[in-house]
């Protein structure tokens, strides 16, 4: 195991380096250029459509607009919010969180980009089903069918990685230590009621997803807040924390060493883009489905996602984290949360942790099924669908097994080798996208 951890390593190492990094935040810089900051001068329109979105307008697709944004929420509200932003803390100190931010700012500008891509090349499949995604706006937009292939497949794979044995590993690992509860049980139920949604297509999954995720951010949002609460009087003394370790992290707090600032940076980035998936490719194939006309529209609804994942609930991680400074404890992942709130809540903490992950980690695995699914589709056609479907669950089961490092660093290498086609096809549609967004965003209604 310990080969397979070195060569891991190694190839997460390259793929994270340093033109992954240029081009993921290149990619954003000039989206947010070229699309006028629309992540500052329309977010508040943006998030006013959520509300709206709620209703169906009788468009084509199978979902509302509403529905494809928890769908691609529950794909990116997970793991990564409690878990990723804690190894982000421990591996590349406090500054990480301030490169988690600089990719969600950038990240917005990203994602209503992929959205709006998604809707105006999504086309119908065999069954009738809207559809569409990367692999579609790279092939028909660009006219590269054999780049669209090759991110369809990196997302298949990755679907194993970050959006299915991540999950269950992190579950089962945070209910054994909560409960004690063998992980074997643990993968079996989470096996089980992943497999009762998703074979309902996306209709069933849009509806448990519509329900699931306002009611389990709820849930850790106000946890957390009472965790600030009890320290609000340091927030400011951590806000020029995290800053001045960004720029500067050779500096040693408590037992922490320091990191490189190569590490904080690569840290704070692939954490942050592991969480909300700006750029990834993932979240356009659920807002594909919405039931609109209107591709600018959606694509502002998709930009709140990164603003809910990333400048919301993981900065709210953080703060817990390091508000009750065991953020140099040693500790890293789940734990690093886990021992954040069992400061405030005493025996009480990895029971939250536990919970919230868990009902995080679910969603996740929902939401990424169905990504895998519509892959899939593209490749082989959706007769491989079901089948597709069946080796998902077996690995909600086999994932929770799996060692912490092995499991993140496969999800670290497979996030990057599928943001690269899809970054392709981003830029070489920018130019497209800026002029068609820039001639009927002030006409958008809420």
């Amino acid at each position: 195991m310990s080969t397979l951890n070195f060569i891991i390593s190694e190839l997460s190492e390259v793929v994270w380096g340093p033109p992954m990094l240029i081009l993921l935040l290149g990619t954003g810089l000039w989206l947010t250029f070229s699309l006028g900051f629309i992540q500052i001068r329309f977010l508040p329109k943006a998030l006013k459509l959520i509300l709206s979105s709620r209703k169906t307008d009788h468009k084509e697709g199978e979902i509302t607009p509403f529905q494809a944004l928890t769908t691609s929420l529950s794909a990116t509200i997970g793991t990564g919010n409690i878990a990723g932003v804690a190894t982000a803390i421990a591996t590349g100190g406090p500054g990480a969180i301030f490169w988690m931010w600089v990719s969600g700012f950038f990240g917005m500008a990203t994602k209503y980009s992929e959205a709006f891509l998604a809707v105006k090349y999504r086309t119908r499949g065999e069954k009738g089903h809207m559809i569409g995604g990367p692999m579609y706006y790279i092939s028909e937009g660009l006219g590269l069918k054999w780049m669209g292939i090759v991110f369809a497949i990196f997302a298949i794979i990755a679907s194993f990685g970050i959006g299915c044995m991540v999950q269950s590993h992190s579950v089962a690992t945070a209910i054994n230590d909560a409960f004690n509860i063998d992980k074997a049980y643990t993968g079996l139920i989470l096996t089980i009621l992943t497999a009762i949604v998703i074979i309902g297509g996306i209709k069933r999954l849009a509806k448990v997803t519509e329900k699931l995720i306002p009611l389990m951010s709820t849930i850790y949002i106000l946890s957390i807040l009472v965790v600030l609460i009890f320290h609000i009087d340091q927030f400011i003394q951590i806000i020029i924390l995290i800053i001045n370790s960004a720029f500067h992290p050779t500096a040693a707090f408590g037992g922490f060493a320091g990191a490189a600032i190569r590490e904080t940076v690569r840290f704070g980035i692939a954490r942050g883009l592991f969480s909300n998936e700006a750029g990834l490719g993932s979240a356009p194939i659920a807002h594909a489905a919405a039931k609109t006309d209107d591709p600018v529209k959606q694509g502002l609804i998709a930009m709140t996602g990164v603003f809910i994942d990333t400048i919301i609930i993981c900065s709210l991680t953080a703060f817990a984290i390091l508000l009750t400074g065991v953020w140099d404890s040693g500790k890293s992942g789940t734990e690093l949360t886990s021992l954040a709130f069992s400061s405030t809540f005493g025996s009480y903490g990895p029971l939250i942790i536990a919970v919230t992950l868990s009902l995080f980690a679910y969603s996740t695995m929902l939401g990424w099924s169905y990504y895998g699914e519509r892959c899939s589709m593209f490749l082989f056609g959706s007769k491989f669908a079901g089948f597709y479907k069946i080796v998902f669950c077996i690995a909600i089961f086999v994932g929770a097994y799996w060692k912490t490092d092995v499991v993140w660093g496969i999800a670290d290498i497979f996030n990057a080798l599928m943001a690269i086609p899809n970054l392709i096809g981003l830029l070489g549609l920018s130019l497209l996208t800026a002029r068609l967004t820039k001639k009927s965003i002030h006409k958008i209604d809420v």
